[in-house]
């Protein structure tokens, strides 16, 4: 990963889950570990985060869910590839069943953070992600 830039997380919610403040927390946990954060209002459409991943070039999207909103997260994959940014990284947080934890892992989400994680999982896992992801730019950039 370039030490030139910082990794670049987008942190969002979408469909109608209201409840922000797991989400606010992450976004200072990974702010606070040197990461550029672009944290954005619930409520957000499919369509909102695409363009503001790709016009923001970041590296990671976190979805927070408390309300069944993840099971969103699979039309989001889709749109993802449609757009061309399959490459990048998708984790979930919050409150995520089992049953569709291995329906967003199947969609291609690359981890889900449950109730408890710890600050220093989060910052791990998504610094790893991001690293990932800055690599399999590099490799298409030099292709």
């Amino acid at each position: 990963m370039s030490q030139l830039h910082p990794p670049k997380v987008l942190v969002t919610k979408i469909g109608l889950d209201g409840h922000d403040r797991g989400s606010r927390v992450v976004a200072a946990y990974l702010r606070d570990a040197g990461m550029e954060v672009l944290y954005t209002p619930p409520w957000q459409e499919i369509s909102q985060v695409i363009r503001l991943a790709e016009e923001e070039d970041v590296d990671v999207i976190g979805i927070s869910s408390l309300a069944t909103d993840h099971l969103l997260v699979p039309k989001l994959m889709k749109a993802l590839k449609k757009a061309g940014l399959d490459y990048l990284p998708v984790v979930v947080g919050g409150i995520v069943p089992d049953d569709d934890e291995k329906k967003l892992k199947k969609a291609g989400v690359r981890q889900v953070f449950h109730p408890g994680a710890s600050r220093e999982e989060i910052v791990s896992g998504v610094a790893a992600l991001a690293a990932e992801a800055r690599a399999a730019k590099e490799r298409e950039v030099f292709a």
